[in-house]
């Protein structure tokens, strides 16, 4: 009897040690630091970080740090990054991991803010994100490049499209930054799809390069690789560079959007995950926007009444202008589509379109000194080559509904559908690019016959 009673408290003992180590790693786990996936430089990620834990020094937090295409590739592909929120720049991607419901609701906060900005909603009207500040997509200039070279300030996004400015703009492809891709399809909403489109395909004969990362492009405008750059507001001043100034300028129509903070749906830390986005939305939290390490616009319309920002007022922009207005959801529902099209139409034919673009720029300032029907009418038809879109924006959203389209990390075979569309853009563009070279080889041809171009330097490559 004795050793029965020994051996029930020997168990009782082992089932409470059980119980105990069960406890603690549930605790250990609720303990996980709260996470945040961005796309934000490490500058503004440390202002924020020093601000957020001075506000809360209970809480620790840990920032994952992706760009905003590769993030939302992962998140919405499903892949685990076990992070609690999402916090980065560009709206549509917002948009697109709440169509693969990857969001949880997030409920508002008061700012003063208006419900929309420029027509663009400052919060997600369904409630799965909430803006915390307002962005500026525009250009990098470095003037003393520019004034360098001879060239204009661009007051418009068309403006570069000019034959001055062949070798003398630089972007980051959409698929590799969510900021060139919000300018991306901001144009296309803007001007439309086909408009659209021959813009960005004549922007494309004037490219100097597609860097990267969105970062390199106003590190290239500063050390003067290139006098232009697309780029979003905070990142038109590059830290740390032995190089020329840039200012920051943003061309007609003024692009505008929040910048934005989501709750994903498997957060593990939801009330850590409030305490932050109520610090961001706070006074102190919008504070630190001015930061110059940070340079961001508050949303917080009382900033701007105090006088505390410089440069233009986003609400006044708002009430001012003539009112294009950027459909979230239908960027988010084609933004595989567009990031396959920009590369196959702009980035990966960049040496062979400007060669095609300098034979069309040559014969035309010809043209324009003497007139010569034969001549304008085969350039006229390479010019109009080379502003083509392989599909209409009705089958657009068809091919957008029959296939899902997914980023595919290098080295990876795509989806066979995906695979399909993208052989037929790259076959596409091959045979419009043929027929635009033999255009201007033809309109330059005859120039030539007349004795108004030179003949072509010995063993120099076709354009």
């Amino acid at each position: 009897m004795a050793g029965d009673r020994v051996r029930k408290g020997l168990l009782a003992v082992a089932l409470c040690v059980v119980a105990l180590c069960v406890a603690g790693w549930a605790t250990a786990c609720e303990a996980r630091p709260l996470r945040v996936v961005t796309s934000f430089p490490p500058s503004m990620i440390e202002v924020y970080r020093k601000g957020f834990q001075s506000a809360h020094p209970d809480i620790e937090v840990e920032f994952v740090q992706r760009k905003t295409t590769a993030a939302v590739a992962q998140l919405a592909g499903g892949d685990r990054l076990d992070a609690d929120l999402f916090w980065a720049s560009a709206p549509d991607a917002f948009e697109l991991l709440k169509l693969e419901g990857r969001l949880s609701p997030l409920a508002p906060r008061t700012t003063g803010a208006p419900a929309t900005v420029a027509g663009y909603p400052v919060n997600d009207p369904d409630g799965h994100y909430l803006g915390f500040a307002l962005s500026a997509y525009g250009l990098a200039v470095n003037e003393a490049y520019l004034a360098r070279h001879r060239l204009p300030v661009p007051r418009g996004w068309r403006d570069l499209t000019a034959p001055v400015y062949a070798g003398h703009v630089g972007v980051s492809s959409p698929s590799r930054s969510g900021t060139t891709h919000l300018v991306v399809e901001a144009l296309l909403q803007s001007e439309g799809w086909e408009p659209g489109w021959r813009t960005w395909r004549q922007i494309g004969g004037n490219l100097a390069t597609v860097t990267a990362r969105s970062f390199g492009v106003s590190a290239g405008v500063a050390r003067g690789r290139f006098g232009i750059g697309v780029t979003i507001d905070f990142l038109a001043q590059p830290t740390g560079l032995d190089a020329d100034p840039v200012r920051f300028t943003a061309p007609d129509p003024e692009i505008f959007a929040p910048a934005s903070i989501a709750l994903l749906r498997e957060a593990r830390n939801p009330e850590a995950a409030d305490a932050f986005v109520d610090f961001l939305l706070s006074v102190p939290g919008q504070l630190l926007l001015l930061d110059p390490t940070v340079g961001r616009q508050p949303i917080r319309p009382e900033f701007y009444a105090e006088g505390r920002i410089e440069g233009p007022n986003p609400f006044q922009t708002a009430e001012s202008g003539d009112g294009w207005r950027f459909d979230a959801g239908r960027s988010a529902a084609r933004y595989e589509l567009i990031n396959l099209m920009f590369d196959e139409l702009v980035t990966l034919r960049l040496a062979e379109t400007a060669a095609i673009w300098r034979t069309v720029n040559e014969v035309e300032a010809s043209l324009t000194l003497a007139p010569d029907e034969t001549a304008a009418k085969a350039a006229t038809q390479a010019r109009s080559l080379l502003g083509a879109v392989p599909f209409g924006e009705e089958e657009a959203s068809r091919i957008v509904e029959a296939t899902k389209l997914a980023r595919v990390p290098r080295g990876l075979q795509p989806p066979e559908a995906q695979a399909r569309l993208m052989a037929r853009l790259r076959d596409w563009i091959g045979d419009n690019l043929a027929a635009a070279r033999q255009a201007a080889e033809t309109a330059r041809a005859r120039l030539v016959s007349l004795g108004r171009l030179p003949e072509p330097a010995t063993g120099s490559a076709s354009p």
